[in-house]
């Protein structure tokens, strides 16, 4: 996608798109309305200031969109597309990380209440293991603060491959 085009989509269009990146409403309608972007640096500074202030709350309205790390992602939509992609290497994960993940996931489930959440892209599965495990001793507001970040950090790699075959504009489509 161009940003031109995102820049005029109309505001559904433009809405099922944002949500993809993280799906909180507030988040999204301010994004949205805070078109046309100058560019793509604008837009991604524009939201990750908006990211930075998101709550507990902003958190778990997001996470119904996040599969466990490991597990086969369900669906066929632009978030199941992402999620898959975002976690390719566990397809090649050893069967010790895929197995110390699983029991990772089942126990911070259940110590935290909610699905584990970290920005797999450009992360190995023994990278993911290690930051499971390590988050597995945080207290419960210091892994909600985490959470929330790594939910930026997912939404802000998600709206930059958006864009990530941005061209400059063919000034005739520019008119």
């Amino acid at each position: 996608m161009h940003l031109h085009h995102f820049n005029a989509a109309s505001t559904a269009d433009a809405t099922a798109v944002v949500r993809v990146w993280a799906d909180i409403p507030g988040w999204v309608d301010a994004v949205v309305a805070g078109r046309p972007y100058a560019d793509v640096d604008a837009l991604a500074a524009y939201a990750g200031d908006l990211a930075a202030v998101w709550s507990p709350d902003d958190l778990e309205a997001a996470l119904h969109a996040h599969p466990r790390i490991g597990a086969k992602v369900a669906g066929d939509g632009a978030e199941a597309a992402a999620s898959r992609r975002e976690q390719g290497s566990m397809a090649s994960a050893a069967d010790d990380d895929v197995a110390a993940i699983a029991a990772g996931n089942a126990a911070y489930e259940e110590r935290f209440g909610r699905v584990f959440l970290i920005r797999a892209a450009g992360r190995t599965p023994s990278e993911m293991r290690a930051e499971l495990e390590r988050r597995l001793g945080n207290d419960p507001d210091t892994e909600t603060v985490e959470a929330t970040r790594q939910l930026a950090e997912i939404a802000l790699l998600r709206l930059r491959t958006t864009f990530a075959d941005e061209a400059p504009a063919d000034p005739e489509d520019a008119e």
